[in-house]
């Protein structure tokens, strides 16, 4: 019987050793924590967001400028295969109001226990506490356990290793100079889905009182370097250096290309994006009497709160007291951007293998019969299923491959 080696524990891997041993194939799975999916444990620590149910052409632009390659992915697995694959696992799925698919309790837990047993019944073997070493002068694979060094020789290898950040997780990046070494040509890792720090800083007031809190229902705008106008509706979060949430990780990627080129950038917010500009503009010209700003902005504007907090620690006293300059503030706010936050703290990252090392059926094209899967190629996505979606199908895609490959040689 062949033998295939799956390094790395996480969707991509886990599915690539699924396919595998339907194929006849025996797997083994060998990751270095000490016991698998553990980030996408914790990445259902709030709801786990499996896909989105968005249209295919709409949910294809979210890969951005891997669009193309990823679609080869998603065309044999995609979101509404993978839904049923969950169900086949007999964990129901719902549609919520944003359009995102969830498990019906929410929870990652259920799914990955399941997924494990079934793999466990179709004679996968799991080896935890095992880090990879790259390889021994004679191709072996080599990793690092409790008990000592070992080498295993397996008849083809998938590398599902993922990116670098949660490294707690053990998606720590520690890949990247192995294949370095073998000349596998490798685009740096950067954070994506990630927050940004503001310049100066927030006040401690800020700070204090409102790090952690949403700012709900604004819109996000700026223009990258190449000139191009980027612009989101939803709702972000304050963090003690910055802004972050799911309104500047849907942007983050181009967010972080332009400070890349530029060095800041400019974001406008707009802080009642439902609101015309003259709406704005009407109510703020009311005469206020005796009222603070603040009661004025609460009851003709409806603005209070974080929203508030941030026109008085943005704007001087002059605009704040001045009709016309407050509506245009509240329309576009300016926030000068800095830098992402570190590569540790990003949710996912960019960059990694590049598709030019790779085959269509994702085998380096430096060292045939080594596969590779998942978060550790070089493509990015937003956070709502975008990834995780991505991560599965990659997987699936490579462990067919794989198969095909391993026919071939016979």
């Amino acid at each position: 019987m062949k033998t295939v080696a799956i390094i790395g524990g996480g969707p991509a891997g886990l599915m690539a050793a699924e396919v595998l041993s339907q194929g006849g194939v025996q797997v083994d799975v060998y990751d270095a924590m000490p016991s698998l999916g553990r980030k996408f444990l914790l990445a259902g620590v709030g709801g786990m967001n499996i896909t989105h149910s968005e249209p295919q052409p709409v949910f294809l632009d979210r890969y951005g400028s891997q669009a193309d390659r990823i679609r080869l992915w998603l065309d044999t697995f995609g979101p509404d295969a993978l839904r049923e694959w969950v169900h086949g696992l007999g964990i129901e799925t719902f549609i919520g109001s944003s359009g995102k698919v969830f498990p019906a309790d929410m929870k990652a837990a259920p799914l990955l226990r399941a997924w494990l047993h079934r793999l466990r019944q179709a004679g996968v073997r799991f080896h935890v506490r095992h880090r990879w070493q790259g390889w021994d002068a004679n191709g072996t694979l080599r990793f690092a356990t409790p008990e000592g060094e070992t080498h295993i020789q397996t008849d083809a290898t998938v590398l599902a290793l993922g990116g670098g950040s949660w490294r707690k997780m053990g998606s720590d990046g520690a890949w990247v100079p192995l294949l370095a070494a073998r000349g596998i040509a490798i685009a740096p890792l950067q954070p994506a889905n990630c927050g940004f720090d503001v310049a100066n800083g927030w006040s401690d007031f800020l700070k204090g009182k409102f790090a952690g809190q949403p700012v709900k229902s604004v819109a996000l705008s700026f223009t990258d370097a190449s000139g191009q106008l980027h612009s989101k509706k939803g709702e972000l979060m304050l963090s003690d250096t910055g802004i972050e949430g799911n309104l500047v990780y849907a942007l983050s990627g181009a967010l972080r290309d332009t400070l890349t080129a530029q060095g800041t950038v400019k974001v406008q917010l707009d802080l009642l994006p439902d609101w015309p500009n003259e709406r704005v503009q009407k109510e703020t010209a009311h005469p206020r009497g005796s009222r603070s700003l603040s009661s004025h902005l609460a009851s003709r504007l409806g603005i209070k709160g974080v929203k508030t907090a941030l026109l008085n620690e943005l704007l001087p006293p002059e605009t704040l007291h001045h009709p016309a300059q407050l509506a245009k503030a509240v329309k576009s706010l300016t926030i000068m951007l800095t830098a992402p936050r570190p590569i540790d703290e990003a949710i996912s990252t960019a960059g990694g293998v590049r598709f030019e090392a790779l085959t269509d059926g994702l085998m380096l094209r430096e060292l045939p019969g080594v596969f590779c899967a998942g978060e550790m190629l070089d493509w990015e996505a937003p956070t709502g299923g975008y990834l995780l979606t991505a991560c599965f199908a990659s997987g699936r895609m490579a462990g067919q491959n794989v198969l095909n490959y391993l026919a071939n040689r016979l």
